[in-house]
């Protein structure tokens, strides 16, 4: 397992009909190192990467969506099913990694990526308008959501630099089944399985606990 690519952006446009402001969604590979750590509080902080641009803070960025990791295999899947390439960052990824399940990895998974840098996995990602402006696919969001391949948030454990090419470990793994996979469904399509969230712990993504939370409250009500 390893990182193919460490991507960064810079504020750009909002590329979709009737959207005003900028974004920080378009992602490039670097090349050298890159300081991640934990960027502080949401709504204040934007991304854990040096020189990466997080525009809209009530949404993104923050201690507990730092990164976000993406797989290229699963870049590929989607790269054949477009029929046009999709160089890494493309879905405004942080990390494009290499032999890691991204999908299927669980709430509170951590990553050691180089020899300094600890990542904790926290929640899915959700797509916007932005992402679908981006892509530039009339139906995106419906088509990203349906196939439940949706990439992970990460917070910073404990801070380092990164470049390409550097091993990425699983340093531990929950006994609990809650997978990225699964709280994407939750957050989605499949509200039922909420409740299921909670067995990941204090590694759950605050708002994703209280989505969960939400929910067991309307079903008792």
């Amino acid at each position: 397992m390893k990182l193919l690519s460490v991507n960064v952006g810079r504020p750009g446009p909002m590329e979709y009909p009737g959207a005003t402001g900028s974004t920080g969604i378009g992602k490039r590979p670097v090349d050298g190192p890159v300081a991640v750590s934990a960027p502080g509080p949401k709504g204040v902080a934007g991304s854990g990467l040096a020189g990466d641009a997080v525009v809209n803070l009530q949404h993104h960025g923050g201690n507990d969506q730092a990164v976000y990791a993406y797989a290229r295999e699963d870049l590929d899947v989607w790269e054949r099913e477009l029929g046009r390439p999709l160089p890494s960052g493309t879905f405004g990824e942080n990390l494009t990694t290499s032999g890691l399940d991204v999908t299927h990895a669980r709430i509170g998974e951590r990553w050691r990526v180089g020899p300094r840098l600890l990542l904790e996995v926290t929640s899915a990602r959700i797509p916007c308008m932005t992402f679908q402006g981006r892509l530039g696919e009339p139906g995106w969001i419906k088509r990203f959501t349906r196939a439940e391949v949706p990439g992970a948030y990460l917070r910073v454990l404990e801070p380092g630099e990164i470049r390409a090419g550097d091993p990425i470990t699983v340093e531990h793994r929950p006994d609990h089944d809650v997978t990225i996979a699964l709280a994407f469904r939750g957050m989605t399509t499949g509200r039922e399985v909420l409740p299921r969230l909670l067995e990941a712990g204090a590694a759950l993504h605050p708002e994703l606990r209280e989505s969960a939370l939400k929910y067991i409250r309307t079903q008792e009500a």
